[in-house]
């Protein structure tokens, strides 16, 4: 390879530039959301292990529903920034008609569950019957944020498909301030509020949610002047455009619950393991967020660049750049591992848990330092540029066979029936990340993830 070829695959000052105007306000808005849950649980952890441990087992059932609409949200995104870089706004406004339709079913689904079953549901994760009662007031004061977090959550993807970046940015930092002052006010019963103490942190949760769905969605719905898209356009003809939504989008919402759903297994796990284990992991997701938003900017920048290219039909450009954020994923991998071992005594010191809990908290943390580094370029690979690509089947394929196939199985084998120390349990728990980091680079060399996506035919009537 001469020094030419090299440059390309290295990339240019434009392509870095893209990068840096995509990527820096993404990672800012995921670590103003990791600063969130950090403050969450450092407030919560003055109420003791119980409270703290219910809220994050309430809060792996929410989880299941953000990811759902991160994987609607992400294979609608898939299309929308390939028919934004062919210029189709017709087509892109029918992708993001089909997405908001999906979010509003799943968000009605999940608010039922929520209503009727919620002590069912915390028994999912634990039988500690005290942890229960608190996971159930915890979920019962979220029950509207569903709708809010589904709407504001997808709305936010499209944005950035078409680079509109910034004002997710300027609601999460907003959001922040509102959060943290509702949460001091109502958990610790400030300015003549009560004392609500884990329902108070929902609280402050919900009120922030209701503050991101009128700023993002009022934006989106009535301001916006790239998709220019409407309130009327939720009722506008898309059945054009279904077969290939679905083509694209239902292996990445597949893909991304069943992520979800395995990691509620892990929860599980953990809960069966001890609430001390469960504290622990609180206090180690945390850090595993903080050290990890940077990878996340970029992951979410190879996508949105990666579907730029393809829809502008340069397809050598496209593979080269796949290498090249490979390689930046490797670089962000192994400054995630720095800077969990730079800050994972100060953190853990902080956190008014037993000494115990301190203990396990510092040994999944060296577990992660290592995890994180293949973490880093699958996470770029699998959210970013093989999922522009189309290859949505693939990645599905890959996040139900070693996840289900080599995590779960070799987690609960290390944790319930060998009782190994919480350093290879945590490492068996995420041992997929290895395997499919592994897996992506294979694919991604083969040139197969390239798919060619239909756009809706045209001259399609947009109302009906």
């Amino acid at each position: 390879m001469n020094r030419e070829q090299l440059k390309e695959y290295l990339g240019d000052r434009e392509f870095y530039r893209n990068i840096v105007r995509i990527a820096i306000p993404i990672s800012l808005q995921q670590l103003i959301t990791v600063g969130i849950n950090l403050m969450d649980t450092v407030m919560l952890s003055s109420m003791g292990d119980a409270q703290l441990s219910a809220s994050s087992l309430a809060s792996q059932f929410i989880n299941i529903f953000q990811i759902c609409c991160m994987g609607m949200g992400m294979g609608a995104s898939v299309l929308t920034a390939r028919f934004w870089g062919m210029q189709d706004k017709n087509s892109l406004r029918k992708a993001v008609t089909i997405m908001l339709r999906l979010c509003i079913v799943f968000a009605g689904a999940f608010t039922l569950a929520t209503l009727f079953a919620p002590s069912w549901i915390m028994r999912i994760y634990t039988a500690d019957t005290v942890t229960v009662d608190y996971g159930v007031l915890y979920l019962r004061w979220l029950l509207p944020t569903y709708y809010c977090m589904g709407l504001s959550l997808t709305c936010t993807i499209v944005l950035r498909s078409v680079g509109q970046v910034r004002l997710p940015l300027i609601s999460s930092i907003l959001a922040f301030f509102i959060n943290i002052f509702f949460n001091w006010v109502f958990i610790f019963g400030k300015l003549g509020a009560p004392r609500m103490e884990i329902a108070g942190a929902a609280l402050g949760t919900l009120i922030s949610r209701c503050f991101e769905l009128v700023f993002i969605c009022g934006f989106f719905f009535f301001r916006d002047q790239r998709i220019q898209y409407r309130l009327k356009h939720l009722f506008m003809r898309c059945r054009d455009l279904v077969g290939e939504y679905l083509r694209i989008s239902i292996p990445v919402l597949i893909s991304d619950s069943l992520l979800a759903l395995g990691n509620n297994s892990v929860a599980m796990i953990m809960g069966r393991i001890g609430t001390t284990f469960v504290a622990a992991n609180s206090v180690t997701m945390v850090v595993q967020q903080l050290s990890s938003v940077l990878t996340q900017g970029i992951s979410n920048a190879s996508g949105i660049i990666t579907g730029h290219t393809m829809g502008r039909g340069d397809m050598e450009k496209a593979q080269k750049q796949g290498y090249t954020f490979l390689g930046l994923g490797f670089v962000l991998g192994l400054f995630a591992a720095a800077v969990i071992m730079l800050l994972r005594g100060p953190i853990i010191n902080y956190y008014q848990v037993t000494p115990e809990a301190k203990r396990i908290a510092g040994e999944l943390m060296n577990s992660i330092s290592f995890i994180i580094v293949f973490q880093a370029m699958n996470s770029i690979l699998t959210k970013g540029v093989l999922r522009a690509g189309g290859d949505t089947k693939f990645l599905m394929l890959g996040d139900i066979l070693f996840l289900w196939v080599a995590s779960i199985p070799l987690g609960a084998l290390a944790g319930l029936v060998f009782h190994w120390p919480p350093f290879w349990i945590y490492t068996m728990l995420k041992i997929d990340q290895i395997i499919k980091c592994v897996w992506c680079y294979f694919r991604l060399k083969s040139r197969k993830w390239m798919k060619k996506i239909n756009s809706a035919p045209e001259g399609a009537a947009e109302n009906g």
